[in-house]
């Protein structure tokens, strides 16, 4: 599992943005919302690098959760 703090996420339609570009990087990708916390939580067979950048190109900077 991987967590990632995604500050501009604030809607429904950012959820939406994040979850459709996570799923064209790995369709089977589990994903688990906070959206008062604006982090997620994904379990994925993706380097979390590559959904960064995938996350980055759709203009949602992500940092790793610790």
């Amino acid at each position: 599992m991987t967590t990632f703090n995604i500050p501009n996420m604030s809607c429904g339609h950012c959820k939406a943005t994040v979850e459709k570009t996570i799923h064209s990087v790995d369709p089977k990708a589990q994903i688990d919302f906070d959206m008062a916390s604006r982090k997620i939580t994904m379990d994925s067979g993706v380097e979390a690098d590559n959904v960064q950048a995938a996350l980055a190109a759709a203009g949602y900077s992500a940092t790793l959760a610790k």
